[in-house]
């Protein structure tokens, strides 16, 4: 399988894990956060939802400058919305990634705030990157779920809060 197939599939398997994770979040603890220095879940689950378009960021630019962002998170007020969100960021991604030339993914990808250069990495791992911090902050999202007490899907096989099949 070449490189674009199989990061499509992946993108796929990891969209069905974050709905499901999407989906669980009461509207009425949207503002709520573990500890002051924790994001919101509002906004930690918005950039979840978001996360699939930096497939397309990757692909069709070379740079990310922090200090040049006017980033405002996309109003969310439910799950429903989320899930909005997220849909229309994996299109964006899907879409670019199915027009993508894979002979450009060696090509230098930079984040940066201003002048501070924070790392620089093939276009490929940006991409993998991406599908890591999706990973990584769904976790965080299942942290501030279990301390609700709301029920936690299974990411890879059942969780502790579902039966085994």
């Amino acid at each position: 399988m070449t490189t674009i197939p199989a990061l499509l599939q992946e993108m796929a398997r990891e969209a069905e894990t974050t709905r499901k994770m999407l989906s669980r979040i009461p509207a009425d603890k949207l503002d709520w956060r573990p500890h002051p220095k924790s994001m919101d879940m509002r906004t930690l689950a918005v950039h979840i939802a978001e996360l699939p378009s930096w497939t397309k960021m990757a692909i069709e630019t070379d740079e990310l400058d922090f200090a040049g962002l006017d980033w405002t998170p996309t109003p969310a007020s439910s799950a429903e919305d989320l899930l909005a969100i997220h849909e229309k960021a994996l299109q964006e991604g899907t879409s670019s990634l199915e027009q993508a030339d894979e002979s450009t993914f060696g090509q230098p990808w930079t984040l940066r705030t201003g002048d501070q250069i924070h790392a620089v990495n093939p276009k490929s791992e940006v991409i993998r990157m991406s599908y890591n911090q999706t990973v990584h902050h769904r976790a965080q999202l299942g942290v501030y779920l279990r301390l609700l007490d709301i029920p936690i899907p299974g990411s890879y096989g059942p969780s502790a809060d579902e039966p085994s099949m």
